[in-house]
C-alpha cells in the first residue's frame, strides 16, 4: 500500500473565536462515524495545534520548493 500525505487547514483570524473553532474541528474529525468516512477515501485525520501546523509548514515548504526547483517544475 502506498502511503500518501497530505494536509488541508482552515485559516481563521487568531483570538477566541479561532480557538472555539480549532477545538471543535478537532473534536468533530475525532468522532467515530466522522473517522470511518475518512477511512473510506483513504483519509487519517488528525487534528493537530496551529503551532503544530505551522512547524510542519516550516519544515515542508523548503523541503518541496528544493524537490520542485529541481525538478525543474513550472505552472501551466
Amino acid at each position: 500500500m502506498t502511503r500518501r500525505n497530505a494536509f488541508s487547514f482552515l485559516p481563521a483570524p487568531q483570538g477566541r473565536s479561532s480557538i472555539f473553532l480549532h477545538r471543535e474541528i478537532v473534536r468533530i474529525i475525532a468522532l467515530p462515524d466522522v473517522k470511518e468516512k475518512f477511512a473510506a477515501i483513504g483519509f487519517e485525520p488528525i487534528g493537530t495545534t496551529p503551532e503544530e501546523f505551522a512547524a510542519r509548514i516550516k519544515v515542508d515548504v523548503p523541503r518541496w520548493a528544493k524537490i520542485i526547483r529541481e525538478a525543474n517544475i513550472k505552472v501551466d
